[in-house]
């Protein structure tokens, strides 16, 4: 932890790399996914969990970050941070989406060709809400809530976990948060196990919705109640090995096959539900001794988020290029997939700083 010295809290710097080192491992899962024919074969197979290690980081930088400052801020101020932090990012990656769509045309998206313009507008200005459209507007055919960036339905989550953190579950005691959070994992655990998996979440039917809300209830905050009970423990070279750890977890191959889906739900239970909450305890407690190691995590942190919502909108001409090219194999692809995967790093680098930092300057000037 190193103090910073415009803030009177410490910063976790390690978990700003974990939150980096994610990020990297979803842009790899979803370069990866083309080229599988269902979640048992997928090369990068647990990378989907990447989101929930998100939401708990989240929930946890979340009481950090605010718990005690509610006696001195409103729900609105909380809210506005929140919207400041957030939503520039969300517009420049649906509108990025948008520019992309008519190029992306694909045989695995027959509706991109027969999508009027002013139907893809719509989508992009509902989209720069994160409310999900219903599936009347999906417009490229994979019922996805936020079609010209599929990552958004992850963000709407966020949202209605901020939300109820600040409206109502802030207010709960450890044991009514304890309590909350163990009936959330039992909740997670039944659906994981009789899934086989907790892959999901991203579109506006009941069954999605049910998978998206039991993904983010459970994490996000597991992470809030972790923030009040902990007292991290120094831990060596914590970094390297929580991001070990995380790789480890995100790049397992299938467990139990499709005779024994069940095997598979209760990896991603434990991963969720222990593996997680250690892996943000380990790093809380950790130290950055180092100018290069602290560089390496802020730099990783400051591309994470940026680097999260503008990937896709790549990896959808990655994607098309792949269905347009049947029969293509790893070795094939990867030299394209790195370089979407690079292309993806420096993108998010040159969003950070000649979009999102100067929007949220400008935001929080305006706004207070």
């Amino acid at each position: 932890m190193n103090n910073n010295q415009l803030a009177t809290k410490p910063h976790y710097s390690i978990l700003d790399g974990l939150r980096g080192v994610a990020a990297i491992i979803v842009v790899t899962f979803h370069l990866a996914e083309p080229l599988s024919t269902s979640n048992l074969d997928k090369l990068v197979n647990h990378g989907y969990l990447a989101v929930d290690f998100f939401f708990l980081l989240s929930g946890f930088v979340m009481g950090f970050a605010y718990d005690d400052r509610w006696p001195k801020m409103t729900a609105g101020n909380f809210f506005k941070r929140r919207i400041i932090r957030l939503q520039p990012m969300v517009v420049l990656g649906m509108t990025l989406g948008a520019i992309g769509f008519y190029f992306t045309d694909s045989a695995i998206w027959p509706l991109i060709h027969t999508t009027p313009v002013w139907k893809m507008l719509l989508v992009m200005l509902v989209g720069y809400t994160i409310l999900p459209v219903p599936l009347s507007l999906d417009i490229r055919g994979w019922e996805e809530m936020h079609p010209l960036n599929s990552v958004g339905w992850s963000l709407f989550f966020e949202y209605i976990a901020n939300i109820l953190y600040a409206v109502w579950i802030r207010k709960f005691s450890k044991m009514a948060l304890s309590i909350l959070v163990g009936i959330a994992a039992i909740a997670l655990a039944h659906l994981a196990i009789t899934n086989g998996d907790i892959s999901g979440g991203w579109t506006l039917n009941v069954p999605q919705m049910r998978i998206g809300f039991t993904r983010t209830i459970f994490p996000f905050f597991a992470g809030l109640l972790l923030s009040r009970v902990i007292k991290p423990i120094p831990i060596k070279n914590a970094f390297l090995w929580c991001s070990l750890l995380l790789a480890i977890i995100l790049y397992m191959p299938r467990i139990g096959g499709a005779e024994h889906l069940w095997m598979n739900g209760v990896y991603e239970t434990i991963c969720i539900i222990i593996v997680f909450p250690l892996i943000v305890y380990l790093g809380a407690g950790g130290a950055i001794h180092t100018q290069t190691g602290n560089k390496i995590c802020k730099f990783l942190g400051e591309i994470s988020y940026p680097l999260y919502m503008v990937h896709y909108p790549l990896v959808y001409f990655y994607v098309a290029w792949i269905s347009n090219h049947k029969g293509v194999t790893l070795a094939d692809v990867w030299p394209y997939a790195l370089l979407i995967l690079i292309g993806a790093i420096a993108l998010a680098y040159a969003a950070l700083k000649w979009y999102d930092e100067p929007v949220r300057k400008w935001l929080r000037e305006k706004l207070g």
